[in-house]
């Protein structure tokens, strides 16, 4: 079983067995009061709990970076939802790869477009299409896509060697 993995608040856990996809989890998050604001935060328990049922022989998680123009507090909290993820995942196994965005997406011949990330999910896996209809959905489709990327370009062909 495989971990595709999309960081964030807004991302996803997709599990897939080979090329078939299994399910996809939303992120679980929290409200977190700061600065008597609401903000959503990664919910690490919830997450290793809807994780930890599956036996998972390697994860495959999406590596970020800073983007241009964001603020200082936006990306500390995005650097801790990372954080959160990976040592979730990490506490599960410990064959885990990092993906850059630009290399899982080349394969598939996408670019940045988040619908044509759902299309794609869609097209793959027909049977759970309705996993990625909404436009918030591009979460999940890019966990689920994630997850592929690392069975047809880096397990697949190690299967028969």
């Amino acid at each position: 079983m495989i971990y595709g993995v999309d960081v964030g608040a807004s991302g996803a856990v997709a599990v897939l067995d080979g090329d078939q996809l299994v399910t996809v989890v939303d992120m679980p998050t929290k409200e977190v009061i700061i600065n008597k604001r609401k903000k959503k935060r990664v919910d690490a328990q919830t997450l290793f709990d809807c994780l930890r049922h599956y036996e998972i022989d390697h994860a495959f998680i999406e590596t970020v970076s800073a983007m241009p123009n964001q603020g200082v507090a936006s990306m500390f909290a995005f650097g801790q939802a990372v954080g959160i993820v990976e040592g979730v995942i990490a506490s599960l196994t410990d064959q885990v790869t990092g993906v850059r965005p630009q290399e899982w997406k080349k394969h598939f011949g996408l670019g940045n477009d988040k619908d044509a990330s759902r299309q794609v999910a869609m097209d793959r896996f027909p049977d759970h299409a309705g996993l990625f209809k909404r436009k918030k959905d591009d979460g999940r489709a890019e966990a689920a896509l994630i997850g592929l990327w690392g069975y047809e370009c880096q397990l697949k062909s190690k299967q028969f060697n």
